[in-house]
């Protein structure tokens, strides 16, 4: 029997719960974290946060784009041996300091409200906002002998 991979799938789709679920339970399958390491938080019924540890990079090295339902995270940062002074000596480097790019595929009706930076963790913040047509409304029930409700309007 074959095994498919399909961990790539898991980790960049934002808004399929339900089915990512069903498949994780059913073939016990687990995603394979990579650079840079995130975390996606549901924070409501509707809101969703990508938390991406992104530990030496500033503002101003990062930046966000959406496109076609897709989140791209990139980061791109100067290298500090300009900073340094000949000097200094690394002895061990354990902050990676490579440029990165990260991408997330977005379920429909899906969009980013905000970002935010703090103690080394940039915070994405998304909301799903479905259109009045595709929510549940109720329909009422008529019965024989009530007169169905009439609709009227009137001209503004």
């Amino acid at each position: 029997m074959r095994q498919f991979d399909l961990s790539p799938l898991y980790r960049s789709t934002i808004g399929f719960d339900r089915l990512f679920n069903m498949i994780d339970q059913a073939a016990g399958l687990e995603t394979v974290p990579s650079y840079p390491p995130y975390n996606i938080e549901r924070t409501g019924e509707n809101a969703y946060r990508i938390s991406v540890a992104v530990a030496g990079f500033a503002a101003t090295d990062l930046s966000l784009e959406t496109k076609e339902n897709t989140l791209t995270i990139r980061g791109s940062r100067e290298r500090e041996s300009e900073n340094v002074t000949a000097k200094t000596e690394v002895l061990y480097q354990g902050i990676a300091a490579r440029s990165f790019e990260r991408r997330f595929q977005l379920a429909d009706h899906v969009h980013v409200t905000g970002a935010s930076l703090e103690n080394g963790l940039l915070h994405v913040d998304l909301l799903r906002e479905l259109p009045e047509a595709q929510k549940p409304r109720q329909i009422p029930i008529a019965t024989e002998g009530a007169n169905p409700p009439v609709v009227t309007s009137r001209a503004a």
